[in-house]
C-alpha cells in the first residue's frame, strides 16, 4: 500500500520550518568573519580524518553499496569547498562594478531542503552545510531511507559545530524517518530544493512548485588520441573508474581510443588492472547489470569487478581493478553498455578520424548523460578545441581522472562541489557546479552613468538605412 502524508507529517515539517526561520533570523546580522568562522568549524567537526572516514564507512555498510576502504578519501571535498567559500564574501556588499554603476549585495536564499543521495550520505550534508552556513541559510535534509543513520549522524556533528560557535542547531535539521510523501511535502514547503541523486529525485524537486537545483545522469566518456601518454591516461581512467567503485556519475563509463594506438592502449589498461571480456562474458553481463526495463539492477551497483562477474557467472583474478567490455558500433537504447554503468566497468570503442570521434560522442550522450560531462587525453588543442565546440556537456576535463576532477580538484581551477548542474540538455537549471552563490539571493543597486547609446548606425550595421518591403 502507498503510504500517505500523515497530519503528523505535516506538523513536523511546519516546526523545522519555523526552527529554521528562527535560527536564520539569530545569525541575520552575524559579521562575515563569524559566519567564516561557522564554516571553519563544520568542516573540522565534519571533515575531520576521524571522523569523516567513520561516517564514510557507515554510509557503505549502511547501503551495501561503494568501496569502504576508498570512501573516506572524499573529505578532499570539504577542504576544497572551504577554501572557496573563505574566499568569497557573502554579507553586505559583494560585487562592485563602478564603469556600469552596480552594486550587488547579498542575501540569504532561506530555508533549503536537501535531498541526500545513497551514494554520499557522509559527504553531501556537510558540503551542503558550508555553502548554507556562509550565506546564512537553514538546511532541512531528508536522507535516502538506505542510509538515513549516516547522514543523521552526519548531521548531529554539524549541529555539534554550531553549538561550539554559538549558532543555533537548528540552522540544520534532519528527517529521521523519510519517506516519499514526506519528502515531497518538505520540497513544496521550503523556500530552495537541492537534490542530489537519481532522476526520480531530481524530477520530483523541478516539479515540487520551489526554485530546485538537480543534476542530471552522467556517463562520463573519454577520447583518446595519438599524441596522448598512454600510461598517465589508464592510470587516471583506473583511477576515475574504481573510485568508490564507479558509483559516481563522473566516473569514466566510456573511452574511445584511436585506431592506431588502440591496441597498446588496451595493455595499458590491462597494467592498471582491466579485464577485457569476451563476447560470452559480456552476454552475461548484460543479463545480471540490467533487467528487462532496461534499468539498472541494485545488485551490481559501485561493486568490486569480481562480484559482479560472480553475479554474471563467471570468475576474475583477485588483482583485477575494473571490467571492459568493446562495444564497437553498438549505441543506443537497445545497447545497454553505451549508457551509464555506475560501476567498475568500462566501454571500449576505437576510432579512425577525429571526426569519427566527435560522432561517435553525439551518439553516446544521445544515449545518455547529455549535459554532464567528458574528457580528453591529448596534446592537439585542435582536437581539444573541437571536442568543447562539439560536445553537448557542461564541462571537459582535458588529461584529467574525471571523477576527481569535474567537481573540483586542487589541481584545477572547477569549483568545488558534490552537485553539478547538467545545463538545459540534462533538465536543470544551470551548468555549474553548484557553490556558493546558488545559495544566496543578491540585490542589484543601479547608479545612473553616462549615457551608452551607440548611434542607430553602429546598431544595424550594414542593414542601416535600407528599404525594407
Amino acid at each position: 500500500m502507498k503510504k500517505q502524508l500523515t497530519k503528523n507529517d505535516r506538523l513536523m515539517v511546519t516546526g523545522m520550518i519555523t526552527r529554521g526561520r528562527d535560527a536564520m533570523s539569530e545569525i541575520e546580522n552575524w559579521s562575515q568573519e563569524k559566519l567564516d568562522r561557522l564554516a571553519q568549524a563544520i568542516g573540522w567537526f565534519t571533515g575531520n580524518e576521524e571522523t569523516f572516514t567513520r561516517l564514510a564507512r557507515y554510509g557503505v555498510d549502511e547501503s551495501g553499496i561503494g568501496n569502504r576502504e576508498g570512501r573516506p578519501a572524499k573529505r578532499f571535498k570539504i577542504q576544497g569547498v572551504l577554501r572557496d567559500v573563505l574566499r568569497q564574501k557573502s554579507t553586505g556588499i559583494v560585487e562592485e562594478d563602478h564603469a556600469r554603476g552596480i552594486v550587488k549585495y547579498a542575501k540569504p536564499a532561506g530555508v533549503i531542503a536537501s535531498l541526500i543521495p545513497m551514494t554520499n550520505p557522509a559527504l553531501t550534508p556537510p558540503v551542503t552545510a558550508i555553502f548554507a552556513a556562509k550565506a546564512r541559510d537553514a538546511v532541512i535534509y531528508s536522507p535516502h531511507p538506505r542510509t538515513a543513520g549516516t547522514t543523521s549522524e552526519m548531521v548531529a556533528m554539524i549541529r555539534a559545530a554550531c553549538q561550539a560557535v554559538g549558532a543555533p542547531k537548528d540552522l540544520f535539521q534532519v528527517v529521521r524517518k523519510p519517506s516519499i510523501p514526506l519528502t515531497q511535502h518538505l520540497m513544496e514547503s521550503c523556500d530552495l530544493v537541492m537534490a542530489t541523486g537519481g532522476k526520480p529525485m531530481v524530477q520530483a524537486a523541478y516539479s515540487s512548485g520551489r526554485p530546485a537545483y538537480g543534476v542530471g545522469a552522467g556517463n562520463s566518456t573519454m577520447i583518446i588520441d595519438e599524441t596522448a601518454d598512454l600510461e598517465i591516461a589508464a592510470t587516471n581512467i583506473r583511477v576515475s573508474k574504481t573510485s568508490d567503485f564507479g558509483s559516481g556519475c563522473s566516473a569514466d563509463g566510456n573511452v574511445l581510443i584511436q585506431k592506431s594506438i588502440y591496441s597498446d592502449m588496451i595493455r595499458a589498461l590491462q597494467a592498471e588492472g582491466g579485464y577485457l571480456c569476451n563476447e560470452e562474458e559480456k552476454s552475461l553481463l548484460v543479463r545480471v547489470m540490467w533487467d528487462q526495463d532496461g534499468n539498472r539492477t541494485f545488485s551490481t551497483i559501485a561493486c568490486r569487478p569480481q562480484k559482479t562477474a560472480r553475479e554474471a557467472g563467471f570468475k576474475v583474478p583477485e588483482e583485477i581493478k575494473f571490467l571492459m567490455v568493446e562495444n564497437q558500433g553498438k549505441i543506443g537504447r537497445e545497447h545497454p553498455f553505451s549508457g551509464e554503468k555506475l560501476t567498475t566497468l568500462l566501454s571500449l570503442y576505437q576510432y579512425d578520424s577525429f571526426d569519427e570521434a566527435l560522432s561517435t560522442v553525439l551518439q553516446i550522450y544521445t544515449k545518455a548523460g547529455k549535459g554532464h560531462s567528458c574528457g580528453i587525453y591529448s596534446h592537439n588543442d585542435q582536437h581539444i578545441d573541437a571536442l568543447a565546440q562539439t560536445a553537448p556537456v557542461s564541462r571537459i576535463m582535458v588529461r584529467q581522472p574525471q571523477s576527481k576532477a569535474n567537481a573540483g580538484s586542487f589541481t584545477n581551477g572547477m569549483p568545488m562541489t558534490s552537485s553539478l548542474g547538467c545545463g538545459i540538455w540534462g533538465g536543470n537549471i544551470t551548468n555549474e557546479n553548484i557553490g556558493l552563490k546558488h545559495f544566496m539571493n543578491y540585490t542589484w543597486v543601479s547608479r545612473p552613468i553616462p549615457e551608452d547609446r551607440p548611434s542607430e548606425q553602429e546598431l544595424f550595421g550594414e542593414f542601416f538605412g535600407q528599404k525594407v518591403e
